[in-house]
C-alpha cells in the first residue's frame, strides 16, 4: 500500500526490513543499544559486528530518542536506533512519538531521501499494534506535511496481522486528512 502526502511517498510492505535498499533503517533499540533479538538482532546479524561497536561507542541513548550509526553489511547508508517505550511506562504513547519524529529528524539533517520503519515497541516491550499504528502513522503523516525529507517512509512489517493493523490505520488517517482538506476547502470557498 502506497499514499502520497505533499509530494512524499509513505508506503507499507510486508516483509523483512534487512532486504531493503535506503538510506536508512531504523532499529527498533533498547536505551542500551544492546542488539541481541528481534529487529535489532536481525539487523546486527545481516549487517555485521560493525554496527553494535558504533552502538557500543555512543554507548546510551533515552527513551523517546534516536541515534545513528553506520549499516556495515546492509543495503543502507546508516542505521537510526530508534529507542521505544514499554508498554505501560510512563508517558509511553509520547515517547514511541518522540521516537519516531526523532528519527525522522535525524534523517532530514542527514539529507536522506528514504528512511524504513519497524513497527517499533511491538515485540519484547508490549506496545500494542494498534496502538504502535496511530502514533507512527499520524507522527509521519504530520512530519511528511510539513518537511521536505525524506522524500518516501517505507513502513516494513513482518507479519499479515501487523501489516494489516498498520493498512486499516494509514486508510483511516488518510480519510480523515481528505474529510479536513475538503472541509477547509469548502469553508475557503464560502468566505470568498
Amino acid at each position: 500500500m502506497q499514499v502520497e502526502v505533499k509530494g512524499k511517498t509513505i508506503e507499507l510492505v510486508k516483509g523483512d526490513i534487512t532486504r531493503f535498499s535506503a538510506d536508512a533503517l531504523v532499529n527498533a533499540a533498547g536505551p542500551t543499544l544492546k542488539m541481541g533479538g528481534g529487529v535489532a538482532g536481525a539487523i546486527l546479524r545481516k549487517g555485521g559486528r560493525s554496527i553494535q561497536d558504533e552502538c557500543d561507542k555512543i554507548g546510551y541513548c533515552p527513551t523517546g530518542e534516536a541515534v545513528v550509526t553506520g549499516a556495515g553489511r546492509l543495503k543502507a547508508r546508516y542505521v537510526i536506533h530508534a529507542v521505544g517505550p514499554r508498554y505501560g511506562a510512563k508517558d509511553a504513547d509520547k515517547k514511541l512519538m518522540r521516537a519516531t519524529l526523532r528519527s525522522l529528524e535525524l534523517a532530514e539533517e542527514l539529507g536522506l531521501n528514504s528512511i524504513v520503519f519497524p513497527a517499533i515497541s511491538t515485540g519484547i516491550f508490549g506496545f500494542p499494534k494498534d496502538e504502535c499504528a496511530r502514533i507512527m502513522l499520524s507522527t509521519v503523516l504530520s512530519f511528511a506535511r510539513k518537511h521536505d525529507r525524506p522524500k518516501k517512509i517505507i513502513f516494513c512489517l513482518y507479519d499479515d496481522e501487523t501489516f494489516n493493523i498498520f493498512k486499516e490505520t494509514l486508510n483511516s488517517a488518510i480519510k480523515a486528512l481528505n474529510n479536513q482538506n475538503r472541509v477547509a476547502l469548502e469553508g475557503g470557498k464560502k468566505n470568498e
